[in-house]
């Protein structure tokens, strides 16, 4: 599955600020509500929150996934925040994230679940395409970087 498929200009925010991981879970949820109408904030938030609550979901290198399972969602969903300032996320290297993509899959899926995590894991492993993800301006630039990457991938496949 294409990163890009999963996200749209409305739901990538950069260089926000933000001063916790608990205010980052909220403006990741609320980006997610935008294009989830039928879901309120909390639900969202709750998810994200609920799979942090298992282990930290910060991969290192100032990077975390935070992720979780919706009742009732079609297909998997996801949104993009990149933060001024590095916040501590209880990450596995113990740096401030500031790249934070939030994830949220049907209930029931989990192969599925599984291979976008290990997708956004190897894409977030790139470290050019995160020095160009930290320091984009606005969505559409994001959105063009990861798209490329994508592209990259697709042709080495």
């Amino acid at each position: 599955m294409q990163i890009t498929a999963l996200l749209s200009p409305g739901r990538i925010a950069c260089q926000q600020d933000s001063s916790s991981k608990k205010r980052s879970l909220e403006l990741l949820s609320q980006l997610l509500s935008t294009a989830l109408p039928a879901y309120a904030d909390g639900e969202l938030f709750d998810s994200l929150v609920g799979r942090e609550r298992l282990g930290s979901t910060g991969l290192g290198h100032g990077v975390a996934l935070p992720h979780g399972r919706i009742k009732g969602l079609d297909a998997p969903i996801g949104a993009f925040v990149t933060l001024a300032t590095g916040i501590d996320y209880d990450a596995i290297d113990n740096q401030p994230v500031d790249l934070l993509f939030a994830l949220l899959v049907p209930e029931e899926s989990t192969e599925e679940h599984l291979q976008i995590l290990a997708r956004l894991a190897a894409m977030f492993s790139d470290a050019d395409l995160c020095r160009k993800l930290r320091e984009c301006g606005d969505s559409q630039q994001c959105l063009e970087s990861i798209n490329h990457w994508d592209a990259r991938q697709q042709l080495s496949a």
